[in-house]
């Protein structure tokens, strides 16, 4: 297959022209580390998604399509990964958070040096291969939790002339001997806090590249003499699944979502402003994430518009709007929280300021991985653990 041409033009998409990336991004073969992914078949409801697998060596045109688009692949789906499928074609209906390919420009989005990197969420190996392209394999080590994903990327790389170090363990505990010390920590999974093993492992006025669990948030910070860091939210945005320490992505309150779907609450006022759906409203997500932390989101619009929208809270607040496309909404809530309120201020906020504080904010981290946020008179805090 000819891929080169299609390499060619996804790096002229995602780099600057007179970048050093713009090379590398040509030159690795994305389609050869994703063989087969996930395609959503048609939109779910109660967080339940149809998928059917793509298997690329039987699509060559669709394959190439796929790799070389400035996008996230989905490789695994609840528990299943797309290698360990059933036959092309076949439809799984599955629940849980999903996993995918590393976009192509997130890893040169912050790299100047060219020591010792960490890619923290081997994942498809792909934002590895970007690296050790770049830097050479003995600058760049790699881990994920997923011995399955570490032994196949390594098969993968290997088959493109790639041997950086691999290796299989908990990013949010100790890290192995081979992942003790590295100029830049370059994580591809949401982290909350930041795992104080990853602060350790930062050489003096090394950088971390990360983003927050719960939000879109990408943060940007250099190591401190104190052992903590201090960066920035970046005004860019980026979505990644979160750490895991198991090998399995649990149903988001599933059977808590299914128990308030149509429940009045204690609590039934009109609503100020249109339904909006906040997952695709990334300036309140990412606030709504920091300042409500583990909240959940879902949003349908029934055929005849009306459009309908709930909050979750692990502690048990919830909140429901729904009104026929713009016209005012009715507004459901329970719990010891009113999550709907905080949505509206957050709203009224953004109406007088014109944006909201999560990106762009100043941070600090401690050295046990706690994280605080600045950006004027506005803060927000996530503790170590």
């Amino acid at each position: 297959m000819n891929w080169k041409p299609r390499a060619v033009l996804l790096a002229s998409e995602v780099t600057h022209p007179v970048s050093r990336w713009r090379l590398v991004v040509a030159a690795v073969p994305r389609h050869l580390l994703v063989p087969r992914w996930w395609a959503r078949a048609e939109p779910g409801s109660l967080w339940h998604d149809t998928w059917e697998l793509r298997d690329g060596p039987a699509s060559p045109a669709r394959w190439l399509d796929a790799a070389y688009a400035d996008r996230s692949l989905i490789t695994q789906v609840g528990e299943l990964h797309a290698d360990h499928a059933g036959p092309a074609g076949r439809a799984a209906r599955v629940v849980g958070d999903h996993a995918g390919t590393a976009r192509p420009d997130v890893p040169a989005r912050h790299d100047r040096r060219r020591r010792g990197r960490a890619d923290v969420g081997t994942g498809s190996g792909y934002g590895t291969a970007l690296l050790a392209t770049m830097l050479g394999d003995g600058h760049v080590t790699s881990i994920d939790l997923d011995d399955y994903l570490v032994k196949a990327a390594a098969a993968r790389l290997a088959s493109i002339g790639l041997h950086p170090v691999l290796a299989a363990c908990d990013a949010a505990g100790p890290l192995p001997a081979e992942a003790q010390s590295f100029d830049r920590i370059i994580a591809t999974v949401a982290v909350r806090p930041v795992p104080a093993s990853w602060l350790t492992a930062l050489r003096p006025g090394g950088r971390l590249v990360t983003t927050i669990t719960g939000t879109n948030l990408i943060l940007t910070a250099d190591k401190t003499e104190d052992g903590g860091a201090a960066g920035r939210t970046e005004w860019d945005r980026a979505g990644f699944m979160h750490a895991r320490q198991g090998r399995a992505y649990p149903p988001a309150m599933l059977e808590r979502f299914t128990a308030i779907r149509d429940a009045d609450g204690d609590q039934v006022t009109a609503g100020r402003f249109p339904v909006v759906n906040v997952n695709d409203a990334w300036e309140l997500y990412s606030t709504l994430g920091l300042v409500l932390p583990g909240i959940e989101h879902h949003y349908e619009q029934a055929p005849g518009g009306t459009r309908t929208a709930w909050m979750l809270h692990p502690d048990g607040s919830w909140a429901r709007s729904a009104a026929l496309g713009d016209e005012p909404p009715v507004i459901h809530q329970a719990g010891p929280q009113r999550l709907h309120d905080v949505l509206d201020r957050l709203r009224s906020d953004w109406l007088r300021d014109g944006a909201l504080p999560a990106h762009g904010a100043r941070v600090t981290i401690s050295p046990d991985g706690g994280l605080t946020f600045r950006r004027g008179r506005w803060t927000a805090t996530i503790p170590a653990d």
